[in-house]
C-alpha cells in the first residue's frame, strides 16, 4: 500500500488536470514541502508520468518501481478469474505510487486517469480533491451528460476532506455542493484568476484559471501561502505539451487539446501567441473524440491544416491499446464542411514538418494539436534537436 506512505491531493476533471497537478506540486515544493506528482498520459517516455521534487524521475528509479510493480502484478494475475489481468494503466499507477513512496516525499499530487469512481487512482486517502472542469468527453464510459460525468469524478471525494472547484455548469456545481455535504467535506470555489501581480510563464488564459485552482488547493493544504513564493513559482513553472514553444524559425507550438473544450481554450489563446501571424496546424484526432466539434472550435484561429493519423502501434506503445485515429478522409470532409483549408500527410513527423514548411514560407507559426499521442509521434527528441539547429 505505497499510497499510504505520503499525504495526497487528488486532481480530477475533464481538462486541465496535468497542469493543475504540476502547479500544485510546484507550489507545495516552493513552500518547503517535499512533493511528487503522478500525471498521465505521457508525450514521449513513460517516466514522464512521475515527477519528484519538480523533476522527472531518474530512469533507474523508474525502472526499479516498474520491476517491483510487475512482480506484484504477476501474483495478482494468478488470483484472478480467467481472462482477467492487471491493466497497463493500473500497473503504471501502482508503479508511480511505489516511486513516490521510495523517494520519501511528503505529499503526492495524483491526477486521475479516466473518470474517478472506477479509476486506478481512487485508492489514495486524499486530504484535498480538485475538480478542474467538466465537459463531454469519454461519454461511452462516463455517461452522456455533464452531470453523470461529474458524478463519476466526484466519487473520489473522501469524507471530512476538502473539495476545490472552479467555474462549473450550474447543475454540476449543485452536484458538487451536494456531494461535499454528504461527505462532510468543505467546498471551496477558486477564483477565475490568480490576481494582479501574478505573472505566469505558462501562456494562455486557461492556465491562469488552472493556476488559481492550484493556488486554492495549495493554500488549503498548507493553511496559507507565501505570496513571494507564489509569484516565483508562477514565473518559473512550464507545462509540457500545453502551448509549449519547442522551436523557433518558424515558431512551433505543441498543445495536447484533445476535446472540444480543450480546442476552444487553445483557439482562445492562439491570437495572442501568434500576434496576428497565420497559424498552420498539424492535427490528428482519436476516433473516440468529437472531431467535428474540435475542428469547429479551432477553425477561426487557423489558416491551414495538415491532417494526419497516429499509427496504431504508436498508440499501443503509449498506453492506448485498441485505440485508433480518425481517418484523415473523415477529417478532410469535416474541414471541407467548415470551409477550413486542409491537406493530408500520412505520417505525423512528415505532417508537422509540412506545417513548419508552410509557416516558414508564409511568416506564420506551426502548431501540433488534437491528441497527446500526436505530439509524442511527431516531435521526437531527434527531431527536436534537428529543428533547433
Amino acid at each position: 500500500m505505497p499510497q499510504h506512505q505520503f499525504s495526497s491531493v487528488h486532481v480530477v476533471g475533464t481538462n486541465g488536470k496535468s497542469s493543475v497537478a504540476l502547479m500544485i506540486a510546484a507550489l507545495l515544493e516552493g513552500h518547503g514541502v517535499s512533493t511528487g506528482a503522478c500525471i498521465s498520459p505521457h508525450l514521449a517516455r513513460w517516466a514522464e508520468r512521475v515527477r519528484l521534487r519538480g523533476e522527472e524521475i531518474e530512469p533507474a528509479a523508474f525502472a526499479a518501481s516498474v520491476e517491483r510493480t510487475a512482480l506484484a502484478a504477476e501474483v495478482v494475475d494468478r488470483s484472478l478469474e480467467e481472462g482477467e489481468a492487471v491493466t497497463q494503466f493500473e500497473a503504471a499507477t501502482a508503479a508511480g505510487f511505489v516511486a513516490l513512496a521510495a523517494a520519501r516525499i511528503d505529499v503526492g499530487v495524483i491526477e486521475a486517469g479516466l473518470g474517478g469512481r472506477l479509476d486506478a487512482t481512487n485508492v489514495i486517502p486524499s486530504r484535498v480533491t480538485v475538480l478542474t472542469s467538466i465537459g463531454l468527453d469519454h461519454t461511452e464510459w462516463l455517461g452522456e451528460t455533464e452531470v453523470k460525468i461529474a458524478a463519476e469524478k466526484l466519487a473520489v471525494l473522501r469524507d471530512n476532506s476538502t473539495l476545490v472547484i472552479g467555474a462549473l455548469p450550474s447543475e454540476v456545481e449543485a452536484l458538487a455542493e451536494r456531494t461535499a455535504r454528504e461527505r462532510g467535506a468543505i467546498l471551496l470555489r477558486a477564483p477565475d484568476d490568480p490576481g494582479e501581480g501574478i505573472e505566469l510563464l505558462a501562456p494562455g488564459r486557461f492556465q491562469r484559471r488552472n493556476f488559481a485552482l492550484a493556488m486554492t488547493a495549495a493554500e488549503v493544504f498548507l493553511e496559507g501561502l507565501d505570496q513571494g513564493v507564489v509569484r516565483e513559482v508562477a514565473g518559473t513553472i512550464s507545462i509540457p505539451g500545453r502551448l509549449e514553444l519547442v522551436a523557433e524559425d518558424p515558431q512551433t507550438i505543441l498543445d495536447v487539446a484533445h476535446n472540444a473544450d480543450g480546442a476552444a481554450a487553445l483557439a482562445e489563446a492562439l491570437p495572442e501567441l501568434s500576434g496576428g501571424r497565420p497559424v498552420f496546424a498539424c492535427i490528428a484526432i482519436l476516433a473516440d473524440k468529437d472531431a467535428e466539434a474540435m475542428l469547429r472550435a479551432l477553425a477561426p484561429a487557423l489558416e491551414h491544416v495538415v491532417l494526419t493519423e497516429v499509427p496504431a502501434e504508436r498508440l499501443q506503445a503509449s498506453g492506448r491499446p485498441g485505440a485508433r485515429s480518425t481517418p484523415v478522409a473523415e477529417l478532410e470532409a469535416i474541414c471541407e464542411r467548415l470551409g477550413l483549408d486542409a491537406e493530408r500527410v500520412g505520417e505525423p513527423e512528415a505532417a508537422l514538418a509540412r506545417a513548419r514548411e508552410l509557416a516558414a514560407a508564409h511568416g506564420g507559426i506551426a502548431l501540433a494539436a488534437g491528441s497527446h499521442y500526436l505530439l509524442g509521434a511527431a516531435w521526437t527528441r531527434r527531431h527536436a534537436q534537428s529543428f533547433s539547429r
